[in-house]
């Protein structure tokens, strides 16, 4: 028995979709070589192109083999866990930098605040946000407790769709400061600015894909309260996102604009 066990997960580790994955990864330099470097954006967008739809095709085709062969080991939210740790390594250096440039220059600080800075877009964005953290909850404790994949795919739905406001609503705060001269190089209020909630944005954006990946693997069938583990992943990270906007919107709204 044990030899078949053994067997049978050795055949589980062989997987055609990884090489799938390597060809794209390796036509994805070979794309930006052409473009840029021999000048040819026909052939660079053509490769690009094929890179992109290598990566996309070896990795939902790798996900699908997951899901219809593998056991679930729960070991997903874990490795989330430990991404998020190295994520806020990041964070922290960049409040680092930006804390280092709100002390080094209080002085003239508050002649570089702009009159459209907002601080109730901030506060509304954080409902937004808040709002958002209950959803993914809710979606998580529904599919565990229930087994309901219809009741969490409407629930990781609004989610999404409270994100994905977010984002809309961030982004025309961005170009209406933009507009007025307020811009990543106009100061050094700008430049913590924008480099403070654009990185916040952009993993914003990266959990709207994640919403999108569960609410695939719920209408497919292949999220499921023996299989929670993806939802879980999701949940924990949008959870971080949440409470790192808390972190940047503390620090460029509220103490940003104070004028000492």
């Amino acid at each position: 028995m044990a030899n078949v066990e053994g067997a049978h997960h050795h055949h589980e580790e062989v997987s055609v979709w990884p090489f799938v994955i390597g060809i794209g990864m390796l036509l994805t330099p070979i794309s930006l070589t052409a473009y840029f470097a021999w000048q040819n954006q026909m052939a660079g967008l053509i490769t690009g192109g094929l890179a992109l739809l290598f990566i996309l095709l070896g990795a939902a085709g790798w996900a699908n083999e997951h899901f219809s062969k593998d056991p679930e080991y729960g070991l997903g939210a874990m490795g989330t866990y430990f991404f998020i740790i190295t994520e806020a390594v990041i964070f922290g250096t960049m409040f680092a930098a930006y804390y280092t440039a709100r002390v080094g220059h209080a002085q003239e600080w508050a002649n570089w605040v702009p009159e459209g800075i907002s601080l109730p877009m901030a506060g509304l964005l954080t409902l937004i946000l808040w709002a958002s953290s209950y959803t993914i909850w809710r979606a998580e404790e529904v599919l565990e407790n229930e087994g309901s994949r219809g009741k969490a795919l409407k629930w990781v739905f609004a989610t999404f769709i409270l994100g994905a406001l977010f984002v809309v609503l961030h982004v025309n705060e961005w170009m209406h400061l933009w507009h007025e001269g307020f811009t990543l190089s106009s100061n050094m209020y700008g430049t913590g600015f924008y480099a403070l909630t654009g990185l916040h944005t952009s993993h914003v954006l990266l959990g709207l894909l994640m919403h999108l990946y569960s609410m695939w693997l719920l209408a497919t069938g292949k999220l499921s309260q023996q299989r929670p583990t993806v939802l879980r992943a999701t949940s924990a990270y949008w959870h971080f996102v949440d409470f790192m906007w808390l972190l940047v919107a503390g620090s460029v709204y509220v103490i940003g604009t104070l004028g000492i």
